[in-house]
């Protein structure tokens, strides 16, 4: 390679890293697997290493990824915040040097035998696979939590860390620094990010790709309240050394369990190369039962003086390594592909692939995405396709074997109408995705939306996919509106419906009429309206009608609605046939203002209550009768709580901590005996 060739490839791929970067810091939205963005970092520090004088501070290979937001990109969630408060950090925070060689974590462990005089030790930890963070106390409280930003300075996320699972507001027990730093990882379980996916899916919001994205997401959400729901836990990994005396970073950890901060004890202390080794293997398997995504090992030299005389890189320290797996993959023929159709009309294509175990599990299927990914992928039917679970859950194809391909195998052409209705698609403008535009006339999109409608986290009514299959198949219902006109004489003409069927549906229909604003705007299924979205345009605007008349400019007035959102409510609102819709869903009872217009009243106000256990009503229609008596609701048991409100079966942590903090726990009868007019029946949701 001549010296003109090199620096054309320097700059490339230092453009190509930190686009990428961007991507998966601050869109949440990475384009390449980790693998290949490390490969391309160690093409550019092998380049850079042979040609020094085109070595630049401002590298990717000398600069920490940010996940500052200056410039939130085209794919960054709803409700995601722009302008977080930056503030500096105590110490830089970096990265870790990584590597998929373990002939590399032998070269460590070699340097560091021939550096360190005396002996030392390895403390051998899980590498988590989520987003960084970095809290500070004093005087034993939580005083700020930072992200990495770009090492130098982060976001302050003080108010969302409060609301993540394990980061306690105060610490316990003594010996702690009057103030310190402790890092580690916020993370995405398995289970709340299924829960997750499952509701964007719902709300016609594109999926996140795995735990890491879904929580870096989550992390940075205008709604602290919403981070709470997310399911995030936290993990901690390091206290930076002037922070503390204690001889070792074991020891430290140990120290921060005992202050009650969320340590992971799945750690070990290794003698030489070959403890590591075994505790690399152990892991490489173990991992796959865990309930939170990991990605590799990370080696630290154990002893925190040894730490200080080796130091740092501009980028990363000397003393610690981390070793990552590599992702899970297997390679099986491409028998056909689907093209799904969604309830917003999106048209999905997914592959249905010869069954193969991939990370303990059965594979079968695997999502195509998009057209522009078939093709730029170049996937034929009969292919051979690699397969790898990204973040350890959804299977993607990353990669066709074409040595393996049959001769004269065509590029599948994407249906130019809707596998469903047979109506033409369309791609709007700025979409990767096809649409039906049939929204009216076709039968998955319609039940889709029926589905969506009833669904606990909008109009909660008994029913799902087989309800509305037979209403449907029956001509009995079209629009939501419908279901509100059904006869218990009509329901019972369903195969298997008897008498209590009919009632029980009848019954959850008229308690849905009951449902507050937000979760009914929510529940019409406009297009990119999901949950949260759906919360702040029914606060700001405070009804149907105050919203369906808003201006593309009043709508970008609302703090997490972009122009992508603005749209499509302009759209949705100046369709005839949704303004009817909405006009016989108000005729039937449904409400159209914000909570606030229904209001009890005030008797509780400034009280804040968390429930645990089951009521006599649903737990979403409690916490509502709290709001619309005036009380404020909580997840968690602390300081400020005025009662812990216990139905059956209350959680055993949560009585305890009332207990240790002396709060008032009261049974639901106790509570309603608070409330004006409770002597009338229970709204059941």
């Amino acid at each position: 390679m001549d010296k003109k060739t090199a620096k054309e490839r320097i700059d490339f791929l230092r453009a190509e890293l930190r686009e990428n970067s961007r991507r998966y810091y601050v869109d949440n939205a990475p384009v390449i697997s980790d693998f290949e963005y490390d490969a391309l970092m160690r093409e550019l520090e092998d380049l850079e290493a042979a040609w020094p004088e085109f070595r630049s501070p401002d590298s990717p290979t000398v600069k920490v990824g940010s996940d500052l937001d200056e410039s939130v990109g085209p794919n960054a969630e709803s409700g995601v915040r722009r302008e977080f408060i930056q503030r500096p950090h105590r110490y830089p925070m970096l990265s870790l040097g990584n590597t998929y060689n373990i002939s590399e974590i032998e070269d460590f462990a070699a340097r560091a035998s021939k550096t360190i005089e005396g002996g030392f030790t390895y403390c051998c930890e899980l590498k988590f696979d989520g987003t960084a963070i970095c809290l500070t106390y004093r005087h034993g409280r939580l005083a700020m939590a930072l992200t990495r930003g770009d090492g130098q300075v982060g976001d302050d996320v003080t108010e969302n860390a409060l609301r993540i699972g394990g980061i306690p507001r105060e610490l316990k027990g003594s010996g702690y620094p009057d103030e310190f730093e402790i890092r580690g990882e916020v993370l995405m379980p398995y289970a709340s990010f299924d829960r997750l996916n499952a509701e964007r899916e719902e709300a016609g919001e594109a999926p996140f790709a795995n735990p890491r994205n879904a929580a870096s997401g989550s992390l940075k959400l205008l709604d602290s309240e919403e981070v709470e729901r997310r399911g995030l836990i936290c993990t901690l990994y390091h206290i930076p050394s002037d922070n503390i005396s204690l001889p070792t970073h074991d020891e430290a950890l140990r120290a921060a369990a005992s202050w009650g901060l969320p340590v992971s004890d799945k750690r070990k202390i290794c003698k030489d190369i070959n403890e590591i080794e075994d505790f690399i293997r152990y892991w490489d398997e173990a991992r796959h039962a865990l309930p939170f995504a990991t990605d590799g090992i990370v080696i630290k030299i154990n002893e925190l003086a040894h730490q200080r005389e080796l130091g740092y890189t501009a980028k990363s320290p000397r003393w610690a390594v981390a070793y990552k797996f590599k992702a899970e993959q297997a390679l099986t023929p491409l028998l056909s592909i689907d093209y799904q159709v969604g309830r917003t009309g999106a048209v999905t294509p997914v592959a249905n692939l010869e069954p193969v175990l991939l990370a303990g599990t059965v594979v079968k299927r695997a999502t195509l995405n998009n057209e522009d990914f078939i093709r730029e992928m170049d996937i034929r039917i009969g292919d051979k396709v690699y397969v790898e679970k990204g973040g350890e859950i959804i299977p993607k194809i990353t990669g066709v074997e074409e040595s393996s391909r049959v001769p004269g195998a065509e590029l599948p052409p994407f249906p130019k109408v809707c596998p469903d209705c047979g109506t033409p698609l369309v791609r709007p403008e700025g979409e990767a995705r096809w649409f039906c535009p049939n929204s009216a006339g076709c039968p998955t999109q319609i039940k889709g939306r029926l589905v969506h409608f009833l669904s606990r986290k909008a109009m909660n009514v008994l029913a799902g996919d087989a309800t509305i299959d037979q209403l449907y198949s029956m001509n009995l219902v079209r629009t939501p509106a419908d279901l509100y006109d059904l006869k218990k004489s009509s329901l019972l003409l369903l195969e298997g419906w008897k008498d209590r069927s009919a009632e029980r549906f009848l019954d959850s229909l008229e308690a849905s009429k009951e449902v507050p604003f937000a979760r009914v705007l929510f529940a019409l299924g406009i297009r990119y309206v999901g949950e949260t979205t759906a919360k702040s345009l029914a606060a700001h605007f405070g009804s149907i009608d105050a919203l369906g008349t808003a201006t593309r400019e009043e709508l970008l007035e609302v703090g997490d609605i972009g122009e992508v959102i603005a749209d499509s409510l302009l759209e949705f609102f100046s369709k005839p046939s949704n303004i009817e819709e909405i006009e016989r869903l108000r005729a039937a009872g449904l409400r159209f203002e914000a909570e606030a217009a229904g209001k009890r009243s005030d008797v509780l106000a400034g009280v804040t209550i968390v429930i645990s256990g089951t009521f006599s009503i649903s737990r979403d229609a409690m916490k509502d009768l709290i709001e619309r008596s005036g009380a404020k609701n909580s997840s968690s048991v602390s300081k400020k709580t005025t009662y812990l409100l216990a139905g059956e079966n209350p959680g055993p942590e949560k009585i305890r901590k009332a207990g240790e903090l002396g709060v008032k726990i009261i049974d639901e009868k106790a509570f309603r005996e608070m409330l004006p007019g409770e002597d009338e029946e229970p709204t059941l949701f």
